[in-house]
């Protein structure tokens, strides 16, 4: 796929972004060269290859899925400029 100046407008225009004239060139050449690296990995030979969430193979520790309030309820809202009843207050925003 090639990219050219009607591309970058139309682009430009569905981002909601406004490119001065002049840049228009230089962004459908860099459009230009982001697309053939997509297309060089695009040809790497995948089959076979499973998918992973890191290049390291380690296996997570399973945690007990616990509920807990941290039990530090009193540290957090010692930075509280006004907390009342344990609870954060803030000043009403609607009326």
């Amino acid at each position: 796929m090639s990219v050219d100046r009607a591309t970058v407008l139309k682009i430009a225009s569905l981002a909601r972004i406004e490119v001065p004239e002049g840049d228009l060139d230089k962004l459908a050449g860099e459009l230009n060269n982001i697309l053939g690296w997509v297309e060089q990995l695009d040809a790497v030979e995948t089959d076979g290859v499973p998918p992973m969430a890191s290049v390291i193979d380690v296996e997570r520790r399973p945690r007990a899925d616990e509920v807990n309030d941290g039990g530090i309820q009193d540290k957090i809202l010692a930075n509280a400029t006004d907390a009342r009843d344990g609870f954060f207050t803030v000043p009403k925003v609607i009326e």
